[in-house]
């Protein structure tokens, strides 16, 4: 018979002890690899640690956008609000014309403060992080720029220009957008925390696409949905979309029910009189409360 524990009787690590572990053998990893020498066999990629999230970046399906897209954001926002989800509006993001709206899957872009030597290492031309992502996008996407600031230029009008050639859904950026004319005449929804004339490579370098990004103050993660209307741009993670739109539709349900279903809105406000208001010389009510409600 075999001696010493067998597997059955080892004792399990505790969690502080599993972290401590998982700590050391990072370490060692990157002290094995800083030094030009090969990795272990017994490291394999699936025992290494990850030091960082993964996102779902595949994105919400067509008929579910389709879906989304018939909602208001006020709509999105309380039903995300109740599904534990209050920080959802990308803070400082507004249309750039009257009547914009825009549905689509995150497509990411994400601008670093300027270095020259960033500069120097970011691929140049077609390879660079915004164009490569320019091409991600297409009707059921939206381009979504973590600048460095809200005053600094994300683009303008030659950058863009490709955004319309793939018949982007929209552009939504916490920084702002020059060329606004232009921008407008394509036809594309945008929206952003302003207009400016500045160029925006004198201040920032985009370094990354298809990452998790902070825009306007909330995550924003590849394959998140984004809805944005003239109330400003909110984000919905992928996973919860379908949950989302229904429970929606049933807060929707209930609001209805709770109005008085024989009487109009305008039968109520039309003129103070008639919402029970006790009314001056000049027409204005004197008093706030309602009278027939």
């Amino acid at each position: 018979p075999r001696s010493g524990p067998t597997a059955s009787s080892t004792p399990a690590l505790s969690l502080p002890a599993q972290h401590h572990l998982a700590k050391s053998t990072m370490f060692r990893l990157a002290t094995t690899t800083a030094r030009g020498l090969a990795v272990p066999k017994a490291f394999a990629p699936s025992m290494v640690a990850r030091t960082m999230g993964t996102h779902p970046d595949a994105g919400v399906a067509p008929e579910l956008l389709e879906k989304l897209g018939e909602m208001s954001t006020q709509a999105l926002v309380d039903a995300l609000w109740v599904m534990g989800y209050p920080q959802c509006q990308i803070e400082g993001a507004r249309p750039l014309a009257p009547g914009m709206k825009c549905v689509g899957n995150a497509v990411t872009v994400r601008f670093l403060p300027f270095r020259q030597d960033l500069m120097a290492d970011k691929p140049a031309g077609e390879a660079s992080p915004e164009y490569v992502a320019f091409e991600k996008c297409g009707p059921n996407e939206v381009l979504v720029m973590a600048s460095t600031g809200p005053w600094e230029s994300v683009g303008g009008d030659i950058k863009f220009l490709r955004l319309m050639q793939r018949n982007i859904a929209g552009l939504v950026t916490d920084g702002s957008v020059r060329d606004t004319d232009e921008l407008i005449g394509y036809g594309f929804p945008v929206f952003s925390f302003s207009t400016t004339a500045k160029q925006g490579p004198a201040v920032m370098v985009p370094w990354e696409e298809g990452g998790v990004i902070e825009c306007g103050g909330v995550t924003v993660r590849p394959g998140d949905a984004i809805l944005a209307d003239q109330d400003g741009a909110v984000v919905c993670p992928g996973s919860l979309v379908e949950e989302v739109i229904k429970s929606a539709h049933e807060r929707e349900e209930i609001e209805v029910s709770h109005l008085i279903p024989s009487r109009s809105w305008a039968d109520w406000v039309v003129t103070p009189q008639r919402a029970g208001h006790k009314c001056g010389q000049n027409g204005r009510p004197v008093r706030t409360s309602l009278s027939k409600f």
